[in-house]
């Protein structure tokens, strides 16, 4: 059932509210709000642990994402970075169900703050969780020749940057960038932005191997080079 909309305005205003009077250092637990939408959240675990399909978890996802967007907007607007397992696992959901924009703002919050993901079910930090979920959804795109919004990808970046993670999970963002920026790149229909794209590829792909010499960005550099080659061969004297 639909939230009204003065429910959601309730649930939005009293999250920040509470958000801003709770010290960074401190749970969000024992706040009206946070406590209402983790029964809510127990229940929504209770309906994805019973479906075993991946399409189905993530159809579900986004049907009942909606419902805490109000708490969201209200933590993000005042709150001082107490921990909290709410904004930590929409986040997730929200990158789960390709909503990357949202993850990524939630992300930007969630970083900033050093919020820390539930140990019972998630293993990864947060730097490594977003920059993986989204550079795999964009190596998944460019690989399968789908369009990507390389923004996306250059954000989780830009915001996981300064964070300690594995070599092979920042070598796939790299290549990421690279292979959507390399596919940005039709031989058949040069466009007057053609080399700029294969140089952001010249310089990511070549840096995802350094990363990790196995991640897969040989060839697809080797192709970049022979069009850089190519353009500089037809670019006038």
């Amino acid at each position: 059932m639909a939230m009204s909309p003065a429910k959601r305005h309730f649930l939005r205003v009293t999250a920040a509210q509470e958000a801003a009077s709770t010290a960074a250092d401190q749970p969000m637990a024992g706040s009206g709000a946070y406590e209402l939408q983790m029964a809510q959240l127990h229940q929504h675990h209770q309906q994805l642990k019973g479906i075993q399909s991946t399409q189905g978890k993530e159809e579900l996802k986004a049907k009942i994402l909606p419902d805490y967007a109000p708490y969201v907007a209200g933590v993000l607007a005042s709150g001082l970075g107490a921990q909290d397992e709410v904004i930590a696992t929409i986040m997730v959901w929200r990158l789960d169900g390709g909503d990357y924009q949202g993850g990524l703002e939630i992300a930007a919050y969630v970083l900033k703050h050093n919020i820390t993901m539930p140990p019972d079910r998630f293993s990864r930090k947060v730097p490594c969780l977003v920059a993986e979920e989204v550079a795999e959804a964009a190596l998944k795109a460019a690989r399968a020749g789908n369009v990507f919004d390389i923004g996306v990808v250059a954000e989780a970046d830009r915001l996981t940057a300064a964070h300690d993670m594995p070599d092979e999970v920042r070598a796939k963002v790299k290549l990421a960038i690279g292979l959507l920026a390399a596919g940005m790149v039709d031989e058949k229909e040069p466009k007057p932005d053609d080399l700029q794209c294969l140089e952001v590829a010249q310089h990511f792909i070549p840096r995802a191997i350094e990363l990790h010499e196995r991640c897969g960005g040989k060839k697809a550099l080797e192709r970049v080079e022979k069009l850089i080659k190519k353009h500089a061969e037809q670019k006038p004297s």
